[in-house]
């Protein structure tokens, strides 16, 4: 089996490259990564030597082209993904999060691929206050990344539905954990806070999301990658649904720092109250999240306190 994974520097991608090889021996990874800001081929370095690495853009018809005929199996993590930069300009969301997932379909198709996954967030069904989303709830964006995530869900179920395409979309909450980009609200805070600098909160900080380890998401997209039906979409969450708020308070206990460096700042626009998936699909695969919160976090404060010469250029 030979896998394409593109957007394999950035946060997730990275952490699934490095899973992948740890538990698929007979796996051959080849990751696609344009290198943006949030791209980090450093996030790789423990395997490069075990990959094949293409510094390349998705949108790119020649580069994929060439890189999905010799593949089983396509991963899609590339994404332009930071909410306030959409809402700043929604161009290059557009561009990679639309185009550049139809260029990999278009690619899959013509060389007749295996398998396609596209990773994907719980932000395409927008904010809900009671309940929680199944996959067969409509989508109602809300931010232009969001919207941008919700058209490449549609143009693969599109794919699907006329060509047969052997897709499967994964749609995750919030993740967290090592190698994600400062400009998140976990590293942000966590960097911050070791910095001593102040912890700007969007509103009262009671906005809620739900929020799952990095790894736990890994093992949950590479379930549905093997075990996944043909055509349908997986909601992953770890059910720790908590306000703002109080992953602010508790990344500053764990850094024993003063509730001081917490100032809140007007609300961002069209920001969403609450996110909650109803994860029964994927569970009935046989997944299950094995990391808490509690000890998630721990672990994660403890990467960036320790790998402070990995982020320190980025904030």
């Amino acid at each position: 089996m030979r896998l394409l994974i593109t957007g394999g520097a950035g946060f997730i991608g990275s952490n699934f490259v490095r899973y992948t090889l740890s538990k698929h021996n007979s796996v051959e990874v080849v990751v696609l990564d344009k290198l943006t800001y949030a791209g980090n081929v450093d996030n790789l370095k423990d395997v490069l030597a075990d990959i094949e690495f293409v510094k390349g853009d998705i949108c790119d018809e020649t580069i994929v082209n060439r890189l999905v005929k010799n593949c089983d199996c396509v991963l899609n993590f590339a994404a332009e993904t930071h909410v306030d930069k959409s809402i700043v300009g929604s161009t290059a969301f557009v561009r990679t999060d639309v185009l550049g997932t139809q260029v990999l379909l278009e690619a899959g198709k013509s060389h007749q691929i295996e398998r396609f996954v596209q990773v994907s967030t719980d932000e395409v069904y927008g904010s809900i206050r009671i309940g929680s989303f199944s996959e067969t709830d409509k989508l109602n964006p809300s931010s232009p990344y969001a919207a941008s995530k919700a058209g490449a869900d549609l143009l693969v179920s599109s794919y699907f539905k006329t060509h047969d395409f052997p897709c499967v979309i994964t749609r995750s909450a919030n993740n967290y954990g090592p190698y994600q980009h400062p400009e998140k609200l976990v590293p942000r805070f966590i960097t911050s806070a070791i910095r001593n600098s102040a912890l700007t909160i969007y509103g009262q900080g009671d906005n809620i999301r739900d929020w799952i380890h990095v790894e736990d998401n890994c093992k949950a997209i590479d379930c549905v990658r093997q075990r996944g039906k043909t055509g349908e979409i997986y909601n992953i969450g770890a059910g720790n649904e908590k306000s703002n708020l109080d992953v602010t308070k508790a990344i500053l206990q764990l850094l024993d720092k003063p509730l001081a460096l917490m100032t809140f700042v007007t609300d961002r626009l069209g920001h969403d109250y609450r996110y909650s998936l109803d994860c029964s699909k994927i569970k009935a695969l046989g997944w299950r999240p094995q990391i808490s919160f509690e000890d998630g976090l721990a672990q994660t404060v403890r990467w960036y306190h320790e790998n402070e010469s990995w982020w320190s250029s980025l904030v």
